[in-house]
């Protein structure tokens, strides 16, 4: 069983900047896709980004331009630099990493909160 470890969140003023990553316990094979979700208090969770394999990349209408989905594959790592930070983006943040029907892996979360 993979695990999925989230870090970099924090408290942060508008207009700041953060780096989420996400480290995975073991080495994953046949990634068809990475992806950033969130949820904020009394919303349901909401897809943020997503990097399938082959490099495909698509965002969220709220963060583009704003956020970047990344990954470092020979770490198996995957990252979100979230630049000019909203209040809208306070959520606590999940990674996740599937290749379905095989294996749908999340992190624990990590919350970020960004102050007016």
């Amino acid at each position: 069983q993979v695990q999925l470890v989230e870090s970099g969140g924090g408290l942060v003023q508008s207009g700041g900047s953060l780096r989420l990553s996400c480290a995975a316990s073991g080495k994953l094979f046949n990634i068809m896709a990475m992806q950033w979700y969130r949820q904020a208090p009394g919303k349901q969770r909401e897809l943020v980004a997503v990097l399938f394999s082959g490099d495909k990349i698509g965002y969220a209408d709220p963060v583009k331009g704003r956020f970047t989905i990344s990954r470092d594959g020979a770490n198996n790592t995957l990252y979100l630099q979230m630049n000019s930070l909203k209040p809208d983006d306070t959520a606590v943040y999940y990674c996740n990493i599937r290749n379905p029907p095989f294996y749908d892996y999340w992190g624990q979360g990590t919350q970020v909160t960004v102050s007016s």
